[in-house]
C-alpha cells in the first residue's frame, strides 16, 4: 500500500509538470515564436523608476523602485510551478524519506533557483544561478566542469566494501547487463530526435548513478558545445541530474514489479552459496588493478574510476585511516550538499519547463524498467549454464544498477518475502558496486565516443 502511495505521488508530480508545461510556458512560447516570424519586437516591461510626472515625492518613486525589483512583481506562472515541485521535493525526502540527503538539498534549491528577482533588458544584480559574478555561479562552476562528481566518487570509494565483488567476480555480469539501460535509452533519445551528445547524457541516466549522470551532462549537453551543424547543444544539466535523482529515490517502487514479473517463485527461492572470506591482500590489489584495468579500457572515466578506487586504496590500506574517514564523511557530506543544492537551483522555470524536460523524465522512467530488466534477465541467462547447486537468484539482478545500496537492499527486501531466512544483501552488494563500475565506463565509452 505504501509503495502503491509512493508510485502515484511520483506519477502525479510528473502529471502536474506536463500540464504546466502544456498549459503555461508552451503557448507562451509558440506565441513569442509567431511574434518573431511576423517581425514584431517583443519588449520587455522596464520598471517605472522615474517619476511619471515632475511632482511625484521622492516617496512614491522609491515605493515604485521597490516594488520593481521584489519577487511579486518578477514571479510567472513558471516559477510558481517550479515552487511547487521544490516544496514536493522536500516532502517526500522527510515524510517518506526518498533519499532525504539527496532530495532536500535539490528541492530547496528548486525553491532558491526560482525567487524571481528584476531581470529587465539584460539586468545583471548578480543573484541568479546562471548571472555571471553571482556566489551561486560560482558554486555552479564545479557542476558546470564536472568537478564535483569525482569528489563525490572519491567518497563512494572509501566507504565501499568490493569483498562480494572480489569471492565472486561472475556477480561483475549483472553489473555489465543492467548498463542496457543507458544504451537502450541513448537509442531510444536520438529517435526522439536528440542530438548524439545530448541522447547519450540523457542515457546515463539509465545508470542510476547521479554524480556520473551530472559528469557526463556537464561534458555533453552543457549548453556550451557545439554540434556538427554549428548549433549549440542544450543545458540539459539540470533536467538530467533531478530526473536521476529521482528516480534514484525511487528504486524501492520501480524495480520490485519487474523483479517478480519476470521471475517464478522458485527462482526467488535459489540459495546462493555464502561469500568466501576475502584476505586484506586481494582488498588492496583490488583497487589497483581496477584502476589499470578500466581507465585502459575506457580512458575517458579516469576522472570517475581513479578516484573511486584511490578512495578504496585509502580505505583498505589501513594506513590511511584519517584520510579515509574524512573521504567518507566530511568531504562527500560538503560536496553533497552543494551539488545538490546547486543543480536545484538550476532548474530555472525558463530553462526547466521544456518539452525535453518531459522527454527526460519519461527516458529515465524507462532506463531503470530497462536496466533492471537487463540485470535480471541476464541472471536468468547465466543459470542456464551453472549447476543446480551453484545458481544465482536472479533477485539480485536488479542491484547491477549503481544505486548503491538502495537497489542491494530491495533484493534483500524482495527475498525475504518468499523466505524469510534467505538473505540476499551480501550477494547483492557485488552487482551493486559493479554497477558503479560499469555506469562509469559506459559514461568513459559515450564520452570518448561523442567527446
Amino acid at each position: 500500500m505504501m509503495a502503491k502511495r509512493k508510485l502515484w505521488t511520483m506519477l502525479g508530480i510528473l502529471v502536474i509538470i506536463s500540464l504546466a508545461w502544456t498549459a503555461f510556458v508552451k503557448p507562451e512560447k509558440e506565441k513569442a515564436e509567431a511574434m518573431k516570424a511576423a517581425g514584431i519586437e517583443i519588449i520587455s516591461a522596464v520598471p517605472q523608476y522615474q517619476a511619471s510626472d515632475p511632482g511625484e515625492s521622492q516617496l512614491a518613486q522609491g515605493l515604485k523602485q521597490f516594488w520593481a525589483y521584489t519577487g511579486f512583481r518578477n514571479a510567472t506562472s513558471g516559477h510558481m510551478i517550479m515552487i511547487v515541485v521544490g516544496l514536493v521535493f522536500i516532502f517526500l525526502g522527510i515524510r517518506y524519506e526518498y533519499e532525504p540527503l539527496l532530495l532536500i538539498p535539490i528541492g530547496t534549491g528548486i525553491l532558491i533557483g526560482n525567487i524571481p528577482f528584476l531581470q529587465d533588458d539584460g539586468l545583471n544584480l548578480q543573484i541568479g544561478i546562471y548571472q555571471q559574478g553571482s556566489v551561486l555561479n560560482y558554486l555552479y562552476f564545479g557542476v558546470l566542469k564536472g568537478i564535483y562528481p569525482p569528489l563525490i566518487f572519491l567518497g563512494i570509494g572509501a566507504m565501499t566494501d568490493f569483498s562480494s565483488l572480489i569471492s565472486n567476480p561472475r556477480l561483475l555480469l549483472l553489473g555489465a547487463a543492467a548498463q542496457l539501460g543507458i544504451f537502450v535509452t541513448f537509442l531510444g533519445a536520438i529517435a526522439l530526435g536528440f542530438p548524439k551528445p545530448e541522447a547519450a547524457a540523457i542515457g546515463i541516466i539509465g545508470g542510476a548513478d547521479g554524480p556520473t549522470a551530472i559528469f557526463l551532462s556537464s561534458r555533453l549537453a552543457n549548453g556550451i558545445n557545439l554540434l556538427p551543424d554549428g548549433t549549440t547543444v542544450k543545458n540539459l544539466i539540470g533536467p538530467i541530474a533531478i530526473a536521476a535523482y529521482s528516480y534514484m529515490a525511487l528504486v524501492p517502487v520501480i524495480q520490485p514489479p519487474i523483479m517478480r514479473l519476470m521471475t517464478s517463485k522458485k527462482e526467488r527461492l535459489i540459495r546462493m552459496k555464502p561469500p568466501r572470506a576475502v584476505t586484506k591482500t586481494e582488498k588492496i590489489l583490488f583497487p589497483i588493478f581496477g584502476l589499470l584495468l578500466t581507465c585502459f579500457i575506457s580512458p575517458s572515466a579516469l576522472p570517475l574510476l581513479g578516484m573511486l578506487f584511490f578512495g578504496n586504496l585509502l580505505k583498505e590500506s589501513g594506513v590511511t585511516k584519517r584520510l579515509a574517514e574524512t573521504a567518507r564523511t566530511s568531504l562527500i557530506d560538503i560536496v553533497t550538499i552543494i551539488i545538490g543544492l546547486t543543480v536545484g537551483a538550476s532548474t530555472q522555470a525558463d530553462i526547466f519547463l521544456t518539452k525535453e524536460s518531459i522527454l527526460i523524465f519519461g527516458l529515465g522512467a524507462c532506463a531503470f524498467g530497462v536496466a533492471t530488466f537487463g540485470g535480471v534477465g541476464f541472471a536468468k541467462l547465466m543459470n542456464l549454464f551453472l549447476p543446480d547447486d551453484d545458481k544465482i537468484n536472479p533477485l539480485i539482478g536488479n542491484a547491477g544498477v549503481s544505486a548503491v545500496p538502495d537497489s542491494a537492499r530491495v533484493s534483500e527486501m524482495e527475498g525475504l518475502k518468499f523466505d524469510k531466512t534467505n538473505h540476499l544483501l551480501m550477494h547483492a552488494m557485488g552487482p551493486n558496486v559493479a554497477g558503479v563500475i560499469g555506469s562509469a565506463i559506459a559514461a568513459g565509452i559515450l564520452l570518448g565516443y561523442l567527446g
